[in-house]
């Protein structure tokens, strides 16, 4: 067999988190403790040998990869000390670079180099857009009280759309567009990659529905329900953290389309609806539980990182630490602007408001590109992983 190893590949790993690679001397200790290893797959046993040897190609469409869910009983077993899981960790880190498109953002947002540009372009867009909207101007209490963030971008009396919400568009929808396009670009040559890697022949391809029904439902479903973190042993805790975080993630889309509904239809023919929702009603209560799980979920994974690197020796990586304050950021933002206009302190209501839309700005925008991307990449590569034992494929 002969070798090419991609030497810049092997660099990066070392800086994503994956330095302690060259310690692994093939034991095979991490494929017994690992739930996903079996006798024909000895993971990650494989996986560090193929990233000593610089294999890129065969990593980044390797499934198994993303099926890991870096329950840490791989390092904390290891005794050489190598670190299976952050090597892992660092191959995902660098699989979402190597497809993101486009390219130079996908770069620009996996590098700390970087970290100034990441936060000061969204920061800009959104205050050159507060600048176009002639609503740069904080209200006074009583408006504040009346009209909440109604009017952050101004206020316009066209029926059919709020100006708030034609500026929250026009900055929104297209970075969530450019995520989802940047996101099935990512996945769909993920997809084609792992079949020339794994020589996967279809003697037909499933419909869309029977892919839906057959592959991607009973993934999303393995996802929902969290059954491999079960499987866990040193972090199992992790659970704790992680489904507090997915479930307040749905609720706050739930309540978004809710606030777009109301107040972007039914708002055309009862004008009423505008205005700030009710602290009585159901879904703001959802809204505020959601923002309170979503700090606390990702307040356990900062607790967890925070541990696994001070009494494991795991490697502080940006990869890793970048979600995680930017998820914290959203919460935190979100519940602080909240405040600031009950208590009826605009400057702070506004100054809060405006760095909580930076913060979803970035989540929308950036999300193909940071450790969130692995919700997409790993539903995809379970969908493969039965899609390769099915019927369809030739055995």
């Amino acid at each position: 067999m002969k070798v090419n190893p991609d030497l810049d590949f092997i660099k990066y790993m070392k800086s994503a988190g994956g330095d302690t690679l060259k310690k692994c001397y093939q034991c095979a200790t991490c494929s017994v403790v690992c739930p996903l290893s079996s006798d024909k797959k000895p993971f990650p046993r494989k996986e560090m040998i193929w990233a000593q040897w610089g294999l890129k190609d065969k990593l980044v469409a390797n499934p198994d990869v993303f099926l890991c869910h870096q329950c840490g009983d791989c390092t904390a077993f290891c005794p050489r000390g190598a670190k299976p899981g952050d090597v892992l960790g660092a191959i995902r880190a660098y699989a979402y670079t190597h497809y993101g498109f486009p390219s130079g953002l996908a770069k620009m947002v996996g590098s700390s180099k970087n970290l100034p540009l990441t936060i000061g372009m969204p920061a800009l867009i959104v205050l050159i857009m507060w600048a176009l909207s002639g609503g740069m101007h904080i209200l006074s209490s009583e408006d504040l009280a009346r009209y909440g963030f109604g009017h952050f971008f101004g206020h316009w009396d066209w029926r059919w759309l709020t100006k708030n919400v034609a500026f929250i568009d026009i900055i929104m929808v297209p970075a969530f567009f450019l995520a989802c396009y940047s996101a099935y670009r990512g996945v769909s040559t993920m997809w084609k990659d792992m079949e020339k890697n794994y020589d996967v022949n279809a003697d037909y391809r499933p419909s869309v529905p029977q892919f839906i029904q057959q592959f991607l439902v009973p993934s999303v479903k393995e996802i929902l329900t969290h059954k491999r973190f079960n499987e866990c042993g040193t972090n199992k805790n992790r659970v704790v953290g992680h489904l507090p975080l997915l479930l307040s993630f749905i609720a706050l889309f739930i309540v978004t389309a809710y606030s777009a509904f109301t107040q972007d239809v039914l708002g055309i023919f009862y004008p009423q609806l505008h205005g700030p929702i009710s602290m009585l009603n159901p879904v703001k209560m959802l809204a505020n539980v959601a923002a309170l799980a979503l700090i606390f979920g990702v307040g356990v994974l900062w607790s967890n990182r925070s541990a696994s690197e001070s009494e494991a020796g795991a490697t502080a990586t940006y990869y890793d630490w970048f979600l995680i304050y930017e998820i914290m950021a959203v919460g935190v933002t979100g519940l602080c602007a909240e405040l600031g206009r009950l208590v009826g302190v605009p400057v702070l209501a506004y100054f809060f408001y405006y760095i909580h839309l930076v913060a979803v700005l970035m989540l929308f925008l950036y999300m193909p590109y940071t450790k969130f991307a692995h919700m997409i990449y790993r539903t995809f590569a379970m969908a493969f992983q039965i899609y390769r034992e099915s019927d369809y494929v030739k055995k």
